[in-house]
């Protein structure tokens, strides 16, 4: 599997979808990035071991 993958999640504040890149060479791990339509911070959840993302808003 590639190291590098694009993924299609919903912003959990304003519910549109949009593509991102996870990057699995780092193993599991959590960080924020910016709704690519209302700009609002997210925080990601990577779990490289079922290879699965999860997201929550900045303030949860």
């Amino acid at each position: 599997m590639d190291a590098v993958e694009p993924v299609m999640v919903y912003c959990p504040y304003c519910g549109e979808a949009f593509e991102t890149l996870a990057d699995w060479s780092g193993g599991s791990q959590q960080y924020i990035e910016d709704c690519a339509v209302c700009c609002r911070p997210i925080v990601f959840h990577l779990d490289a071991d079922a290879r699965s993302v999860t997201i929550a808003c900045e303030d949860e």
